[in-house]
């Protein structure tokens, strides 16, 4: 069983009736992947990501992601709290997220927005500690920024998604609760210091996304020469999971069903509401 902990299926490349996302999710599950959680971005979304988690008998996350706090507004926490509240008995409704802070983004890194983007990170951690949530979090040369308002709001750990930070920086999240999120980013060659991580991390550290349609395995990436010659871009989906699990398992020396046993018990660490879905717990 591989569980994919983080993918955006309801993002427009998978279509306006999420008719793509379906087709997907079923090739997924003939690969193995028993479970997907579908964080939500910004308030827009929370209702489209609770209905599909539940239309393909997955979990789902409800947040406002950093990218999307320029255009947000101080009541969307208010009904962020509110849709918390409302869903606190689904048992999909797994985390509070995708929150967090990107200072990779330049219009990002203003200091008005990194003070804006900062006071909703630390909003959202407190609603999660509210309603006894974990969190995913989006780490994007942001890791000591989160790290330090985790430890004065500490949560019921979560997921660090799409980690690419230091030894230190892992350690020190790994020391509050949380796992590490590797995708496909991992599968580059030249990725080394990520694949390092990914090597010689605790095996109990690791938890295994695509973050589709976003972040691509070298597989389906294509760089700008290749797309000027007329070779597409391959879409990500939950379907590469397996194939980017056996990269790692390759990376660490384990045989690939050792490293899906694995890491998809981290993720049942990390997120403890997808027990009850892993087992069909859970109906649609």
């Amino acid at each position: 069983m591989w569980i994919d902990t983080h993918c955006h299926l309801d993002a427009p490349e998978f279509g306006a009736d999420h008719a793509l996302a379906v087709e997907a999710r079923e090739r997924a599950r003939g690969l193995g992947v028993a479970l997907c959680v579908i964080p939500a971005v910004e308030r827009g979304n929370f209702d489209t990501v609770r209905r599909l988690a539940h239309r393909l008998g997955d979990a789902y996350a409800l947040g406002i992601h950093p990218l999307y706090v320029p255009q947000a507004r101080d009541e969307d926490l208010d009904a962020l709290d509110v849709a918390l509240t409302e869903h606190r008995d689904d048992p999909r409704l797994v985390a509070v997220g995708e929150i967090g802070l990107d200072f990779f983004v330049p219009a990002l890194c203003e200091p008005a927005m990194r003070e804006r983007q900062t006071r909703f990170y630390r909003a959202q951690l407190r609603l999660a500690r509210k309603h006894g949530l974990p969190a995913i979090l989006h780490v994007r040369r942001s890791a000591d920024a989160l790290l330090g308002a985790l430890r004065e709001l500490p949560v019921a750990g979560g997921i660090a998604h799409a980690f690419n930070g230091s030894a230190q920086q892992a350690q020190a999240f790994l020391d509050l609760g949380f796992k590490l999120g590797f995708g496909g980013a991992v599968t580059f060659d030249p990725a080394l210091k990520l694949r390092r991580l990914a090597a010689e991390l605790p095996l109990s550290a690791l938890v295994l996304e695509t973050d589709a349609p976003d972040i691509p395995p070298h597989w389906l990436y294509a760089t700008a020469a290749e797309r000027a010659t007329g070779r597409p871009q391959g879409v990500n989906t939950p379907a590469e999971l397996p194939r980017i699990g056996q990269v790692v398992a390759d990376l660490r020396g384990v045989p690939g069903d050792a490293l899906a046993r694995a890491s998809s018990a981290n993720a049942l660490v990390a997120l403890p509401k997808l027990a009850a879905l892993a087992v069909g717990g859970a109906g649609a």
